[in-house]
């Protein structure tokens, strides 16, 4: 039978073979190309994912940062939230002091100085509590930082640039300067300057 039907079509059984045999790589070249595809869409949507966390990733960075940039302005609004009111006490705390000098150096109205001496001890102890703390100056090197130089005097009881006398007290608020001391700074007379000059020759003619 199927000699006959061979003979119809006119084909050999080798001749069938070779086409079944061409048609299977056709279909197997065909599944190929289709896995190749669809290997190619995988690694595409892979690298979309990979894109996409990525972004992502960064999202939640930035947002982390804003929200930890905000917390920090918070704080630091908080801390100094009271800064100008703060500035707007200090000449009060000058009135006081000033007339606490006053009534001391003319020897009447000890009361009076006891009792605004006083209510300034209440002020600054009120405002320590808010972390306003008066700058040091007297004593130590001249610190431009906290200190404002209004004159220098030559003396040979302090070392050059130190300051020997507070005109006007600086403050304070935490480690913020909220305004400068007044300050006078002392510097080298004329004559310990010639000694100065004078020493260092010395030694220079010395180590010659």
């Amino acid at each position: 039978m199927a000699d006959e039907n061979n003979k119809i079509t006119g084909q050999s059984d080798d001749d069938q073979a070779d086409q079944r045999v061409s048609q299977d790589r056709d279909k197997v070249a065909d599944r190929d190309s289709d896995i190749a595809e669809l290997r190619l869409q995988l690694n595409a949507k892979e690298e979309e994912a990979k894109n996409n966390y990525d972004r992502y990733i960064r999202q939640v960075a930035e947002m982390d940062n804003f929200k930890k940039r905000t917390a920090r302005d918070r704080e630091e609004s908080l801390r100094y939230a009271n800064e100008t009111l703060v500035k707007d006490l200090l000449p009060v705390i000058d009135n006081l002091e000033r007339a606490i000098g006053h009534a001391s150096s003319s020897g009447n109205g000890k009361l009076l100085v006891e009792g605004v001496d006083m209510v300034l001890k209440g002020f600054l102890d009120t405002l320590g509590k808010h972390g306003v703390q008066p700058v040091t100056a007297v004593g130590l090197a001249f610190d431009p930082a906290q200190h404002e130089a209004l004159a220098q005097v030559e003396t040979a009881e302090h070392p050059p640039n130190t300051v020997v006398e507070a005109h006007q007290r600086g403050y304070l608020m935490r480690d913020r300067l909220l305004r400068p001391a007044l300050v006078t700074v002392s510097k080298a007379s004329i004559s310990q300057e010639k000694k100065n000059v004078e020493a260092e020759v010395e030694n220079d003619q010395t180590d010659d």
